[in-house]
């Protein structure tokens, strides 16, 4: 697929706790939004850069609830790409809920906590759609970047083929595991058993 590239760009150095990195914020064709790259080290024409296609969780990022775990994957991204010394984490805005809104994504964790549903059927319950995530603003930065081709961290294999869809050459995708919790269980069963992800069958570790 040849998509269009990005409509604005700007770019500004960050320092982090994890170290620096050039924040590339920009304005997608496709979707109008407006999203983030972090970039760490020289990613233009490197193969099997380091990436993190990230979407934005206010809750699980900003707050640190435990029911998911956004949180830590992205943390542990931003780990995964200072250690390697280059590598970018696009942070994907208007994802929220797999796409579904802040509202709406409010009304599913209510949901779950009185009727038992899970993170699907409490979607699908109020006539809401279980994905409608577009990965293909994070196709276009990464090309605006330069990058050849990405070693994507991520458990979710729609997420490479959406990816390689969109004309980016995934060379391998590795598992990004979080730490499971009581809280997380149920949401780490349902994203193995119902949406496929790449997980190997949560267990709470031994007490």
């Amino acid at each position: 697929m040849n998509d269009e590239a990005l409509d604005e760009a700007a770019e500004a150095e960050l320092a982090t706790r994890w170290g620096p990195f050039r924040l590339v914020a920009f304005r997608d064709s496709g979707d109008r939004g407006e999203h983030l790259a972090l970039v760490h080290g020289e990613v233009r024409d490197r193969d099997e850069v380091p990436v993190r296609i990230h979407s934005e969780c206010v809750t699980g990022d900003v707050f640190g609830a435990l029911r998911c775990e956004c949180g830590d994957q992205l943390a542990a991204a931003v780990g995964v790409v200072t250690a390697a010394g280059r590598g970018v984490v696009v942070y994907l805005r208007g994802h929220e809920g797999r796409g579904i809104g802040l509202l709406d994504k409010v009304r599913t964790l209510a949901l779950q906590d009185a009727g038992g549903l899970d993170t699907v059927d409490s979607a699908t319950a109020l006539g809401l759609p279980v994905d409608v995530r577009d990965y293909g603003p994070a196709a276009r930065v990464l090309r605006h970047l330069g990058v050849r081709s990405v070693r994507l961290l991520s458990n979710n294999p729609d997420k490479a083929r959406a990816l390689e869809a969109h004309g980016v050459k995934v060379a391998v995708r590795e598992r990004l595991l979080a730490p499971v919790r009581p809280e997380n269980l149920p949401y780490l069963v349902a994203k193995r058993e119902r949406l496929g992800h790449d997980l190997p069958a949560p267990e709470l570790p031994d007490a």
